[in-house]
């Protein structure tokens, strides 16, 4: 397998709040439009130039693709965990501590699973689709509390 290309150094200071209260109540959890879904492919399969995916990872067993459910079926893929996508708009840092762990808790103690993508400048959460009103409201709820009274 050939190393992926990684891109240049970063420049100057990393940005992005790390103060986990900071991050907490200003978390402002925005739930996205539309459906997306999990599929894998082989490495390299044609299907994949078809679709404009949320997210490509790259594993030995295949790779791993987060679209549009829509996009998927027009490209006749198989998918798993259809999911709604919750972006927290705070721009954290890549290294903050213990914020994702606080947010999947707390949907957790809900019973809400979760898939979690930290990008750039915010984190993403991938919540079962018929349980996606609910964990927004866990999430206000727990920016509210660390706002305090």
């Amino acid at each position: 397998m050939t190393a992926p290309a990684w891109p240049a150094p970063e420049r100057g200071p990393v940005s992005g709040d790390r103060d986990l209260d900071t991050l907490l109540r200003t978390m402002s959890p925005e739930l996205q439009d539309g459906v997306v879904v999990f599929c894998t492919l082989n490495a390299g399969d044609a299907k994949a130039a078809m679709l404009s995916p949320l997210m490509l990872f790259r594993e030995c067993e295949g790779d791993t693709l987060i679209v549009r459910r829509e996009d998927a079926e027009r490209a006749g893929l198989a998918y798993r965990f259809a999911s709604r996508l919750i972006t927290l708009t705070v721009h954290s840092a890549l290294d903050a501590v213990g914020f994702l762990a606080a947010v999947t808790t707390a949907l957790a103690a809900a019973g809400i699973s979760v898939n979690a993508v930290s990008a750039f400048h915010h984190d993403h959460l991938f919540v079962p689709e018929a349980q996606a009103e609910q964990a927004m409201r866990v999430l206000q709820e727990m920016s509210r509390s660390a706002a305090g009274p």
